[in-house]
């Protein structure tokens, strides 16, 4: 597609549109959003609701602001020297910008899982154990053996490790060092999980075994998961966004924005014309 057409297909591109049916009730409800990196916009007027207890996939080219929006929701780009943010994001309808929001306590709210499987070099049971610890989430031993072995459950994982818990974490395959990372995220009881490409650098198997604890989880969490795999996005989400140029296109239910786009940038995007 021709740099004028893309260009001219955005403009196009109705607030409506991009920011999607109203309905099921929204977990976090960003509006007028546009991130900085110093001169350059990043993010431009973002407008979305986003689902609780779904899968909320975003897709796009890199560099559209996929990653950078996700790391908005919890506050990751507060890190980045020169960035600046205006606009809204709340989470049940709490503005996580507004001075009295702890950034800490709003990262416990909303953990996170990176692209890359980021293992401390501790054993698998201090992994998970170490959110709680930091937090003084648990009152005794017990409690925390407990929790310990609940989050590994919950990430599908306490059956293959149950008997190397003191084992390094870094024994662990690439797919168990990422579905330990997801076990270290839930053990602090988030409400919702944001996830960067989590399976991008796994193997079809592995891949594979992310995705089917995406959907078991969102009975519990709220999910946000950006990818670079279309594949991926309409196997695993409820609903989908897509981003252009930093830009919001469009956002609907993933069925929905796979077989009949209202906006025809999404519509080339989807169908490989371009992109």
């Amino acid at each position: 597609m021709a740099a004028d057409a893309v260009s001219g297909a955005l403009a196009e591109a109705s607030p409506a549109g991009a920011r999607g049916p109203a309905e099921p009730l929204a977990k976090i409800d960003v509006d007028d959003l546009s991130v900085y990196y110093g001169e350059t916009k990043a993010l431009d007027r973002i407008a979305i609701r986003i689902p609780a207890n779904q899968v909320t996939a975003f897709i796009g080219p890199s560099g559209c602001g996929k990653s950078t929006f996700l790391r908005t929701l919890n506050r990751m780009n507060d890190i980045v020297p020169g960035v600046r943010v205006s606009g809204t994001v709340s989470i049940d309808g709490q503005d996580i910008f507004a001075p009295e929001t702890d950034p800490v306590e709003l990262r416990r709210r909303v953990g996170m899982v990176f692209q890359q499987s980021n293992p401390f070099p501790k054993s698998v049971f201090e992994n998970v154990a170490y959110g709680l610890r930091v937090n003084g989430l648990t009152r005794s031993r017990v409690e925390l053996e407990d929790r310990v072995e609940s989050s590994l459950k919950a990430a599908a994982l306490w059956e293959e490790v149950r008997d190397r818990l003191r084992d390094s974490a870094l024994t662990l395959s690439g797919g168990q060092q990422q579905r330990l990372c997801i076990a270290r995220a839930l053990a602090v009881q988030p409400e919702v999980l944001l996830m960067d490409e989590p399976a991008s650098a796994l193997d079809p198997i592995a891949t594979q075994r992310i995705e089917e604890l995406v959907y078991q989880l969102k009975r519990d969490y709220t999910i946000v998961i950006v990818t670079h795999n279309l594949q991926q996005a309409a196997r695993v989400s409820d609903w989908t966004a897509f981003f252009w140029l930093g830009k919001l296109v469009e956002c609907n239910r993933t069925s929905r924005l796979f077989t009949a786009p209202t906006e025809k940038l999404t519509e080339g995007y989807v169908t490989g014309r371009f992109g």
